[in-house]
């Protein structure tokens, strides 16, 4: 996270900083990593070996004059020629850091040499970073950098990258990677932390871990540090889902009147090969949709860049939400038949109220984009005829309003996910356990989800977004709790 309160010369001068060193054997993804975790562009990532030359060190947070501090090292490289000269010495490190190779005709000596001098001189803690679709068996140099890192004497946690999509479990790979290095005392934990595919409350995982390991006299800071890492990412939280409560509002109040006289007549033209009032219902269905898909492209830019990321959000957020949750759709075989779509940009797949006067004509009429296959069978079997006053409007349903509620709390994991190491954000496939634990967190609060849906439904606007959004707070927490156990003590601090 990049954000940090201000400081001046004199508060480093005299406050703690806490030094994690990222070490790893080359090419395994460290600065991908850093980049991560500072939500900001360092060093230059590609697939090559020693690209990053000399360790950098970057402000991961500060709390008041204390500093946590990422440093990202060149990766190890010649390994084993590097461990027959430590063993010649009688003080290995000591030997390491009085030698001077020469930079171009032996780089992958100097890259190490670099990373175990940072290691050395300023580590508290190492973040040995490892490549997990790697068998620990088959990397010989693991066992020959572990021997390294022995020598440097520092308390290491290994970190599992390269994990591919988020897993619903990964104990069982830390337990490879902890049973692979048994015997290694300064080895402390091991835990998942992918370049690609974290969330914020895996990295307060890190920290939790960081806090024992760190010196005595650092461990007050440390605490500091990690409180004020909380507060910053739980302001972030709170802004990501006050961003999706704002269409979710709109969409809740939002309705469009059905021009084109009344709606019985109308029904009775369709019936008998009519255009006029289906395409009527067409033009109202397409500006609801248009709106709603304006506000939820909007929302989606809005939580990348809350995320420090870049890019915009796409016809691929609606097309790829719409997709995730037509699989699960309980709508009736003759409202399912209006499934098309004329929109583009909007979601397959949505659902509508067709209302004259406060009458429900229908009970969920499927849209595809919307109303794009609507002709008289579809009119049959989706709608119920009846005469209201003021004329026909179309409006959201309630079962749809609980998909698009449930939609935000997905497309936030989309988001709070993405390492910035894939360039920029663009809507991906979403893994299957996500959608089952939103499911469950909308089952949990269908009621209020109901009693929100209801009040926009009457036009009591009042309060209404900020109930929204305090309800999505609540339901984005219990998600993220569902979803990683361990971090639920900084949810609630």
């Amino acid at each position: 996270m990049n954000e940090r309160d201000p400081l001046t010369i004199g508060d480093v001068a005299s406050g703690t900083t806490v030094n994690l060193s990222l070490i790893s054997h080359t090419n395994a993804g460290k600065t991908t990593l850093a980049r991560t975790l500072l939500g900001k562009d360092i060093g230059e990532v590609r697939d090559a070996a020693h690209v990053t030359d000399l360790a950098s060190g970057h402000v991961l947070v500060q709390a008041g004059s204390d500093t946590l501090m990422l440093w990202d090292t060149p990766g190890f490289g010649d390994t084993a020629r590097l461990l027959d000269r430590l063993r010649m010495s009688g003080n290995p490190v000591g030997w390491l850091l009085t030698q001077v190779w020469d930079r171009w005709r032996e780089r992958p000596l100097w890259s190490s040499q670099q990373a175990v001098k940072n290691a050395r001189e300023q580590a508290d803690v190492i973040l040995y970073l490892v490549n997990a679709a790697e068998d620990p068996v088959a990397a010989a140099y693991v066992a020959l950098e572990m021997e390294v890192l022995a020598w440097i004497g520092k308390p290491v946690l290994i970190l599992l990258n390269q994990m591919g999509p988020p897993k619903e479990d990964t104990g069982g790979e830390a337990d490879k990677w902890l049973a692979h290095v048994r015997g290694h005392a300064e080895v402390a934990g091991a835990l998942p932390l992918d370049a690609f595919a974290r969330v914020w409350v895996q990295e307060g995982v890190l920290l939790e871990k960081v806090a024992p390991l760190v010196a005595e006299e650092k461990r007050a800071a440390m605490a500091r540090l990690t409180r004020r890492w909380g507060e910053l990412n739980r302001e972030r939280f709170a802004a990501s889902m006050a961003a999706l409560a704002t269409p979710l509002a709109a969409a809740l109040l939002d309705r469009e009147k059905v021009e084109g006289g009344n709606w019985r007549d109308g029904l009775a033209k369709a019936l008998t090969g009519g255009k006029t009032e289906a395409n009527a219902a067409t033009k109202a269905s397409e500006a609801l949709s248009e709106r709603l898909a304006a506000g939820t492209r909007d929302s989606t830019e809005e939580l990348i860049r809350l995320h420090n990321l870049s890019g915009s959000a796409t016809r691929k957020v609606l097309e790829r939400l719409s997709e995730d949750f037509r699989h699960t759709d309980k709508t009736s075989e003759g409202a399912s038949a209006l499934l098309g779509g004329v929109l583009s940009g909007a979601a397959t797949g949505l659902a509508a109220d067709v209302m004259a006067g406060g009458l429900t004509l229908g009970g969920g009429m499927i849209v595809g984009g919307v109303l794009g296959a609507l002709g008289a069978g579809g009119l049959a079997m989706g709608i119920n005829m009846a005469r209201g006053e003021d004329g026909a409007h179309v409006r959201w349903s309630e079962e749809f309003f609980a998909r698009i509620f449930g939609a935000s709390l997905l497309r936030y994991l989309a988001v709070a996910h993405f390492g910035r190491g894939r360039g920029d954000w663009e809507e991906g496939e979403h893994p299957e356990y996500w959608i089952a634990h939103v499911e469950g967190v909308l089952t949990r609060y269908e009621s209020e989800i109901s009693d929100l849906y209801t009040r926009g439904k009457n036009g009591h606007s009042a309060g209404l977004e900020k109930d929204l959004r305090e309800l999505l707070h609540l339901c984005g927490r219990r998600l993220l709790v569902r979803l990683y156990p361990e971090a639920e003590g900084m949810l609630t601090a």
